[in-house]
């Protein structure tokens, strides 16, 4: 059976960071230049969002707190409550703050470790690929208090993320480098060590950036790819280009396992470049014959 893409939601700018929430069989995700979080749930079609002063790249339930999220404002990581319906949302405080020697600095992807840290990655101010020219950003870990860890440095456009724990494997990339990166990781630290390169997008003749990440239940990556229509399946271990699906988008962002049994994957895109519709809306990819992890919520101390 082939992959069946169907769009699932009306287009935004640019659609990003998207995180299925088992609990609430919803999937939420932010809207970078609409600055909106928005929430999507198949089950009724229905599709909020709701806007704030600074973008958000990401939206992370947290753990216990119903209706709280981390999202980000510029250097900042902060907790919201939002009832998930159109309208407003309150900023409760001010989580975490980084990159004070580069006040112009911006967060970018991020994800909770499985458990539940938060990892999170900056870059300059830039929003123009084009003009992401200075390697300014980090990669940052940070405890439930909201204490940061410096984990790599040198980063100029800090994106997709996931794990492995068979594999004890923290996967990364910087999507200007073209190359995604293997880290070695200890679940009880979080520490992350000796990067090497998994998979070269220019040595398999792939146009376009890496951008989000995910993981399936056999230990393959999925990744999405940012002016290439596609998303892509590979297997780390051995460097292997296993799948290619087209996606009816140019700008392909990011991708989760979603759905009750964890067996579609959810695709957001954008239409910065002014492409037709449907692109920018959330996709549905059903028929791919692999399963995702939960994705795991912020757990705070």
């Amino acid at each position: 059976m082939a992959p069946i893409v169907t769009q699932a939601t009306d287009p935004v700018l640019l659609g990003e960071g998207p995180h299925w929430d088992h609990e609430d069989n919803a999937l939420y995700f932010v809207g970078i230049p609409d600055y909106t979080v928005n929430k999507y749930v198949p089950a009724t079609g229905t599709h909020t969002s709701t806007k704030f002063e600074y973008i958000p790249h990401f939206i992370i339930p947290v753990e216990g707190k119903k209706n709280h999220f981390m999202i980000t404002q510029a250097r900042k990581i902060v907790e919201i409550e939002w009832s998930g319906e159109d309208g407003a949302a309150k900023i409760v405080r001010t989580f975490a703050e980084v990159d004070h020697d580069q006040p112009n600095n911006q967060f970018n992807d991020a994800k909770a470790d499985p458990r539940g840290r938060l990892f999170a990655g900056t870059m300059g101010p830039s929003l123009d690929i084009n003009n992401m020219t200075e390697a300014v950003g980090s990669l940052y870990r940070f405890d439930g208090d909201g204490t940061a860890h410096k984990l790599a440095t040198g980063m100029r456009l800090s994106n997709g993320m996931c794990w492995d724990l068979k594999e004890r494997a923290f996967y990364y990339l910087d999507s200007l480098l073209y190359t995604i990166w293997r880290y070695d990781y200890d679940v009880e630290t979080g520490n992350i060590a000796n990067r090497r390169e998994v998979f070269s997008l220019k040595e398999n003749g792939l146009n376009g950036l890496a951008d989000g990440i995910t993981i399936d239940t056999d230990g393959n990556l999925w990744f999405a790819i940012y002016n290439g229509s596609q998303i892509v399946k590979f297997d780390p271990r051995t460097g292997k280009l296993l799948e290619q699906i087209p996606i009816p988008a140019k700008e392909v962002t990011s991708l989760t396992f979603g759905g009750p049994n964890l067996d579609v994957l959810y695709v957001t895109t954008g239409r910065i470049d002014k492409s037709p519709h449907p692109a920018g809306a959330i996709f549905a990819v059903t028929g791919i014959a692999a399963r995702g992890h939960p994705n795991v919520k912020i757990k705070l101390n």
